[in-house]
Order: C-alpha cells, then sequence, then structure tokens
C-alpha cells in the first residue's frame, strides 16, 4: 500500500491505498463533480502535496509540491500520470523524470503574526490542542479550525486563520517528531487490526464515530453494509478517555435489537480484540459496555 492519503472532488477519502487503486482513480476522474484528485503523505506534512485535474475530452494537468517550490506539468496519458503519482507517493529517485515540469509562479504566504495571548490562555489552547493531537483522528485542517474557535467570546475572535494554521502546524510536527520514536505496532494499530477483522465479518466496526452515545446509537445503522448483524463502534469522548489513560469504552449491539444477538455481537467483539493482543473486561452482560484496558493509546497521526 501506498503511505498516501487521496481525497477526491466528491468527497471519497482513500487512505493508504495500493498503486492499483489509485491508477483506477487518475482514470475514472473527468466527469462533473469528480474532476480532480489530491494526494497528501502519510502522516500529513505541511507544504507537502501532489494533484490532478481532468476533464472528460481535455488532459491532465498534474502539480506537486515538497515544501518548497511548486511544479506543475500536462500529460495526455492516464497511465504516465498515475506512474508519477505513484513514484512520488512512493519517493523513488528520478520519480518525476517522465514528464516535463516547470515552476509555478506563486506569491510567497506571509508568516502569521505572532499570538497576542495571556500565557494562562495560550497555555489552555495548546494543551487542548494537543488533546487532539494525542487522540489521533484530527487532520491539520480541523486542528486549525479547532484553534481558531477554541478562544472566541462573542464577537471577539483573538486567533486568525493564518496565526491558528501556524500554531497547528507547529504542534502537529511534533508530535510527528515524538512519533518517530515509537517502535512497533502500537495499541490503536491492533485495535484497528480487529476491527478490520470484524468488519469483514458482518459487523459494522466504526473508530472515533460521532459525538456521543446518542448521536452514535442513533447514526450507526446508516453505517450497515447489506446482511450487517451488529455494530461496535466508540465515540469521540470514548477516544479522549483513552487519549487521557483511562482505557477504551466500546458500544456494541445487534442490528435486530434483541439482547441474544448483542450478548454474541459482544463475544465477536471480545475475541477479536483479545486475538490482536489486547486486554478486555467484560462480563458477558449485553447491557454492559466492553472495555479494552489498559491501553497505552498512542495513535499515529494521518490528516
Amino acid at each position: 500500500m501506498l503511505e498516501i492519503v487521496v481525497e477526491t472532488e466528491n468527497w471519497e477519502r482513500h487512505v493508504r491505498p495500493t498503486a492499483e487503486t489509485l491508477a483506477e482513480l487518475v482514470l475514472r476522474i473527468g466527469g462533473d463533480g469528480d474532476r480532480f484528485l489530491v494526494l497528501q503523505r502519510v502522516p500529513d506534512l505541511p507544504g507537502v502535496f501532489a494533484q490532478v485535474w481532468h476533464e472528460s475530452g481535455g488532459g491532465y494537468e498534474v502539480e506537486h509540491r515538497d515544501g518548497g517550490r511548486q511544479y506543475q506539468t500536462a500529460a495526455d496519458e492516464p497511465l504516465a500520470v498515475a506512474a508519477a503519482l505513484t513514484g512520488w507517493a512512493r519517493q523513488e529517485p528520478g520519480w518525476d523524470s517522465g514528464l516535463t515540469w516547470s515552476p509555478l509562479d506563486l506569491a510567497p504566504v506571509p508568516e502569521a503574526p505572532p499570538l497576542d495571548l495571556p500565557d494562562a490562555e495560550r497555555t489552555q489552547l495548546e494543551n487542548r490542542v494537543r488533546e487532539e493531537l494525542a487522540a489521533g483522528y484530527a487532520s491539520r485542517a480541523q486542528l486549525a479550525e479547532l484553534a481558531e474557535e477554541f478562544l472566541v467570546d462573542d464577537d471577539v475572535r483573538p486567533v486568525s486563520r493564518e496565526q491558528a494554521s501556524a500554531l497547528a502546524d507547529r504542534l502537529w510536527l511534533e508530535r510527528i517528531a515524538e512519533q518517530r520514536t515509537w517502535q512497533g505496532e502500537t495499541d490503536p494499530e491492533r485495535l484497528t487490526r480487529a476491527f478490520a477483522v470484524l468488519q469483514e465479518s458482518g459487523i459494522t466496526a466504526r473508530e472515533n464515530f460521532s459525538c456521543c452515545r446518542n448521536c452514535g446509537q442513533t447514526e450507526i445503522g446508516a453505517e450497515a453494509a447489506p446482511g450487517a448483524r451488529g455494530f461496535v463502534y466508540f465515540h469521540s469522548q470514548c477516544t479522549e478517555s483513552a487519549a487521557a489513560g483511562h482505557g477504551l469504552t466500546l458500544l456494541y449491539g445487534g442490528f435486530d435489537g434483541s439482547a441474544e444477538t448483542t450478548a454474541a455481537i459482544g463475544q465477536e467483539v471480545v475475541a477479536a480484540v483479545e486475538a490482536a493482543g489486547l486486554p478486555v473486561v467484560w462480563n458477558g452482560d449485553p447491557g454492559r459496555s466492553i472495555s479494552v484496558t489498559p491501553l497505552d493509546w498512542r495513535r499515529r497521526l494521518v490528516g
């Protein structure tokens, strides 16, 4: 798989696609509402991306930026574009040699002015952004939005959009540097592996799904594939608790609403999570949630 995320004009998001999937996406674009792809690395890095635009009947406009200048090229063959983007994703030496690139003359982005905040408010703001970073699901854009809105009081907005982006990017890069010291598979990655097994077995499995239990219970049915027997998920408050070192609560059930099916789903969830190497606390009661504890919550950022 490629260590990238691909986003489409029609809001699809492909995390770590294969080279074959990337080629299929390049071949697909061109129709109304589905004319471009934006590629970022995993984890996302400020000022690093590639993108391609294509409308049916025309050629392909491709751009890339790697922290410095931005370059563009035009191509007629989608497979040549797919090959170049795959090489970019793999960071292969000479990946761009098959196309003729020219620099884009873009105006430099002005630096954001320093934050003018009391020390207590600055600390409060940075701590809140770091909490979201520790949870591990937010993108850089979402962190910037959080930073911009966190201290708003009525019409007073002490943090501008540019300042929020700069703060989010700085703390994002700090977290990336920290996670580079992590060795091997982390507990959240074990959990993701367990959820993938459950998804394949007919149990709708969602991470960091919805804001709370009430919303999660209301919305999980819309996530179910045809024939799904039940569900398991944890919402954002559960994630925050896990990131704070308190273990993770899993919510589950059967789509038929019966206690028997819910208990059976719970047993399958416990088995999958334990098979992934994580400790589980559950007494078999379908009315009780499942706890994954103790848990070392170190989720690697994607973006």
